[in-house]
């Protein structure tokens, strides 16, 4: 369907039209119930946007490692069931709510887990793009206006109506979801919607050109950082990860060297040592296992070393170094949505590839495309290491 005419009042797929505009929408999304439980193709209604928030009718979506641990249930803390999950996507702007003056109904949209309402100390900061307000919080479930819940789906044996909780401030796993308009980013229309979605390595590290990388998981994020590394003129890009078959994606994604840490015989920062006389530049660890943390911290060379800590982990685990450790020079830092600033910088980086002048490959990134319906089979592809991004058409 033309994404413009979804603004301007054409029938969508489910039958709604331009009288959706401050009523309720019945729609699709799959739902998780409980820990590890398959999500269920449930019928939901999504409310309209309160103050400061938009609907929007999701096109695209997709899973990474984020939603796979929080189907898991991996931190007790972070449950809160029935919820929809996701938070990788790219949609159209079917409604906005009172005051939101940025954004207009056929707006192509990508969805942010990280908000930027663009007036608080933090987002006036230069040195962060942290909101005070809108900042990623994996333990919020409800909307920062009412704290209440803009899905509620009826239980079908008592006929109430049940909340159903959000996550990351997206809740993309639907054929609609309301999110704060802070965390809506406006793209140029002429951009591949579907292909919205290499910012570490570029931002967070600003690797330098002719420096050494190593990389620690080759998942979407670990190549994700590859590209970012070749695109920054890396020399040397190492891939560390147990999974052989991982290794012609990432020589695809500019990594130039392999190592199998479950046959490399001795500890991975060992060979790396080796490798680089001394250690590499700048290491990013992307697993969230904390002992491939370490492996990561001291696998950087002691002076100047640089790690970057992108991989989710459980809590109540600490960091596996000792303060002492931080003398010789190495440092160590996490990174989220790359460091960029979501509403005011994201922009500018689409409009760059649009143009070519930042080259990406972003068809690298997606390994299988699916119907939306399909979602428990792209969940299993990733925990299976068989997918990177699996692309789902809603």
């Amino acid at each position: 369907m033309d994404a413009t005419a979804i603004g301007n009042g054409a029938l969508h797929s489910n039958g709604a039209g331009a009288d959706t505009k401050g009523k309720p929408i019945k729609c699709k999304a799959a739902v998780a119930h409980g820990p590890g439980e398959a999500l269920v193709m449930e019928e939901v209604e999504v409310a309209p946007p309160a103050r400061m928030e938009v609907r929007l009718k999701v096109l695209f979506t997709s899973i990474c490692h984020t939603d796979l641990s929080a189907w898991k249930g991996e931190n007790e803390l972070q449950r809160k069931f029935p919820r929809i999950l996701g938070h990788e996507a790219a949609g159209v702007v079917e409604s906005v709510g009172e005051g939101v003056e940025d954004l207009a109904p056929g707006d192509h949209v990508v969805p942010i887990f990280t908000g930027e309402c663009g007036a608080c100390t933090y987002c006036e900061s230069s040195k962060s793009n942290l909101c005070k307000t809108y900042r990623v919080n994996p333990f919020k479930s409800t909307m920062v206006t009412d704290g209440g819940t803009r899905f509620t789906m009826i239980d079908r044996s008592s006929g109430a109506r049940n909340p159903v909780y959000h996550f990351l401030n997206t809740s993309t796993f639907a054929e609609y979801t309301v999110i704060d308009s802070a965390c809506a980013v406006k793209i140029n229309p002429k951009a591949p919607l579907e292909k919205m979605r290499v910012g570490a390595a570029w931002n967070t590290a600003n690797v330098s050109k002719g420096s050494t990388v190593a990389i620690f998981g080759l998942g979407a994020i670990g190549l994700a950082v590859a590209e970012g590394a070749r695109l920054r003129g890396a020399s040397r890009i190492i891939g560390v990860d147990i999974n052989p078959e991982k290794f012609s994606k990432g020589k695809e994604m500019g990594i130039t060297d392999f190592i199998n840490s479950k046959a490399s015989g001795k500890p991975v920062h060992e060979v790396i040592m080796e490798m680089t006389d001394g250690g590499v530049d700048y290491s990013f660890e992307c697993t969230g296992i904390t002992d491939v943390l370490r492996e990561a911290f001291v696998s950087t060379h002691d002076g100047w070393g640089l790690t970057v800590v992108l991989g989710i982990h459980a809590m109540p685990r600490m960091l596996p170094l000792h303060p002492m450790e931080l003398f010789d020079g190495r440092r160590i830092t996490g990174c989220v949505f790359g460091d960029f600033k979501g509403k005011s910088q994201l922009p500018e980086i689409v409009e760059k590839c649009m143009q070519g002048e930042i080259n990406i490959n972003f068809d690298g990134f997606i390994t299988q495309e699916m119907p939306f319906a399909d979602i428990n089979k792209a969940f299993q592809l990733l925990e299976e290491g068989k997918s990177l991004r699996c692309l789902l058409h809603v």
